[in-house]
């Protein structure tokens, strides 16, 4: 291995071993460096080189390219050109001149904590349990007597170019020192080689997490409120799949939210606690914290046993004054050069004896608001035990908050995808055509409830879109209340709420009339009539409690119009379906939800329908092979072309995109053009 690519190999294997233990540091939080040599490429001379975790990413998944690279020499000649505390945020940008070769991603505000340091590598991570020491009241006297001189007290400051400097002169002060408590913030580590480094990592963490325990007093949040305790899991779980939607629509008037739902024991146990109200109203201190979980959170102020109707006002009373003290806030601290206030709505809803509810743009940015605010629960037990926790000033906050470098960021990330913020579920989505259209809604942005039968499939497919944070398989028969009930309880639970419901779910029987039986037409209506009008009705239920409008598209078929041979139970119930379309368009387009319907041709290739018996079924209806169905479909119609699943998921897409924003009641032909079946 090269000179150049070893430090960067030791240095990923170091942060992945730090950051895969969540008590070391939060996910994205914290970074790694390595110093070491390497030729320069123009003139082949040898140039120190520091190798550090760039902007954005995280420890234990971080790769190669999310390390930013730069000349050891030229950042250090920065110091002779900087400007002062007061313009420090211009060094950002001069990093940009220190880089070497392509130098992988963007370095991130504390490149010059680890460049500045007279060390070969250097860890900053952000550990519950020396946040605590390091948010706790007494901090400077509480560190020294957990560490006597081995670890040194920083006060608090902003992460930038001179706290670099602050801890490259407490090093220099300090030989015996392994590393720092950093005020309101974190650790920050050393060593002379990798190894060493993240020993002395893990010293400081580990003894910070014994002496909190040793000395921790009992119960530092209080003794618990009566009536606040935890409800029963099962209860637990109704309930805040019956709050959920209400408080997602809180959380998304300024700009619609993806949620995440948290009853971890340690979120129930604090929030059951007497001094939950007074900690959770002093907000966060970390940045990295409260740079995801907002500066505090939304804390409902009723017992768990609250009629529903009284804790959905209650709420909606809390949200419209946590608005007016979060702009009073923005107005408190903003200046003149402040970015825009960027919404007033919370990230995180403490809710007693049910647990936490975070949002965010989509679903991994939500679920790691709550963990943040786990990560601050933690810290607040912490210091609480030893001392009392003291966050760093409001002010402080603000100008981290509202930081130029962090909308920079924030411009810099992609243009979200169409139907990002949207939850979908799709009946029937374990193959074929709802399989097609859950993976274009997932391709799209869209969280997706993947709904079938078939639980292995569904799983199958949930997995294929990538997991927990982008889709859920649930079971769901739907011919039964109680199992489309608890289907949407799991995508509420899931995802915060459902936007877009697709009633795919359907089997087809094709016999002559006379060979019809009621029991092939009462399960033909039961699945697909009945089925699709219960899943619109539990649809429609929870978009009107969310208050965000919503799209319901019934996957219909040509044959709702065209009359064809030996198809009356399939083709009845179809018309059904096309008509549901309509009835349902007027009665819930009061409320901002569009119905619309796709009428697709036969789709033979991947179809579970056809593969189950209708394909052999029609190929003997039209005295054809079964396997020649689809190119017969095909020449029958105006375009000679044969319909896919993929076909018919594009023009979902299309309905629910945001372009026909105006289009409700409406049936669109996906049948490459058959004229019998033409809309008139």
């Amino acid at each position: 291995m090269s000179s150049v690519r070893r430090p960067a190999s030791d240095l990923l294997k170091r942060s992945h071993r730090l950051g895969s233990d969540a008590r070391n540091t939060n996910y994205a939080g914290g970074n790694t460096s390595a110093k070491g040599a390497g030729a320069d490429p123009v003139t082949g001379a040898e140039v120190d080189l520091l190798w550090v975790k760039g902007s954005g990413g995280d420890l234990g998944t971080l790769t190669e390219d999310g390390l930013a690279v730069l000349r050891l020499d030229r950042l250090r000649a920065l110091k002779d050109v900087y400007p002062g505390v007061e313009r420090e945020d211009e060094m950002v940008a001069a990093f940009d001149h220190c880089t070497f070769g392509k130098a992988g991603t963007a370095p991130s505000i504390d490149t010059a904590m680890h460049g500045l340091v007279e060390a070969a590598h250097v860890d900053h991570l952000h550990p519950d349990s020396g946040i605590a020491l390091a948010c706790a009241a007494d901090g400077e006297k509480l560190t020294a007597e957990c560490f006597g001189d081995s670890v040194v007290w920083v006060p608090w400051r902003r992460p930038g170019f001179q706290l670099g400097m602050d801890i490259a002169a407490v090093k220099a002060a300090n030989p015996q020192a392994i590393g720092c408590v950093l005020g309101g913030h974190g650790i920050t580590a050393w060593g002379d080689t990798s190894e060493e480094c993240e020993n002395n990592s893990l010293r400081i963490i580990r003894t910070a997490e014994a002496f909190l325990a040793d000395r921790g007093r009992p119960e530092p949040f209080g003794p618990v409120i009566d009536g606040y305790e935890p409800l029963p899991v099962r209860e637990r779980h109704e309930r805040a799949a019956a709050l959920a939607p209400h408080i997602r629509a809180l959380a998304s008037q300024d700009r619609p939210q993806v949620g995440h739902f948290t009853d971890s024991e340690v979120v129930l146990d604090f929030v059951s606690r007497a001094e939950h109200p007074r900690l959770a109203a002093l907000g966060t201190s970390c940045p990295d914290h409260f740079l995801r979980t907002k500066v505090a959170p939304l804390v409902l102020d009723l017992p768990p046993t609250a009629p529903l109707d009284a804790t959905v006002r209650r709420l909606k009373e809390l949200h419209a004054a946590y608005r007016e003290q979060y702009a009073a806030y923005y107005q408190r601290h903003a200046t003149a050069d402040s970015p825009a206030m960027r919404g007033a709505d919370p990230a995180i809803v403490l809710v007693p004896g049910v647990g936490m509810f975070s949002f965010g743009k989509d679903k991994q940015t939500s679920r790691v608001a709550g963990e943040f605010y786990v990560n601050a629960i933690n810290v607040m037990r912490g210091a609480e035990a030893v001392s009392t926790y003291t966050p760093i000033e409001e002010s402080e906050k603000f100008r981290i908050e509202y930081w130029e470098l962090e909308e920079a960021k924030l411009r810099r990330m992609p243009a979200p995808k169409p139907l990002a913020t949207r939850v979908a579920l799709v009946t029937g989505a374990g193959s074929g055509i709802g399989k097609a259209i859950a993976h274009r809604l997932a391709a799209e942005g869209a969280c997706v409830i993947v709904a079938d039968l078939d639980t292995d499939s569904a799983e199958a497919v949930a997995d294929e879109l990538g997991g927990p944070d982008r889709a859920v398989a649930v079971t769901m028969n739907v011919t039964d209340e109680e199992e489309i009930a608890a289907a949407f309880r799991e995508a509420v639970l899931a995802f915060g709420g459902v936007d877009l419901v697709v009633n795919n779910a359907g089997i087809s029987i094709s016999k002559p009339l006379l060979e019809t039986t009621a029991k092939d037409w009462d399960l033909q209506h039961d699945i697909m009539a009945r089925g699709s009008f219960l899943v619109s009705r539990e649809a429609a239920r929870l978009m009107i409690e969310q208050g965000l409008g919503g799209d319901i598209v019934y996957i219909v078929s040509k044959n709702a119009v065209f009359a064809g041979p030996n198809n009356i139970a399939y083709s009845a119930t179809k018309a059904d379906q096309a008509h549901q379309v309509r009835l349902l368009a007027a009665e819930l387009g009061q409320h901002g939800i569009r119905v619309n319907g796709v009428n697709p041709d036969g789709v033979v290739r991947g179809s579970g329908i056809f593969a189950g018996g209708w394909g052999a079924q029609r190929a003997a209806t039209y005295g054809i092979e079964e396997d020649k169905l689809g190119e017969f479909y095909a020449q029958r119609t105006l375009l000679k072309r044969e319909v896919l699943p993929e076909h018919v998921a594009n023009a979902v897409f299309a309905l629910t995109a945001g372009d026909l924003t105006h289009t409700t009641g409406l049936h669109i032909p996906v049948d490459a053009g058959v004229a019998p079946a033409f809309l008139r």
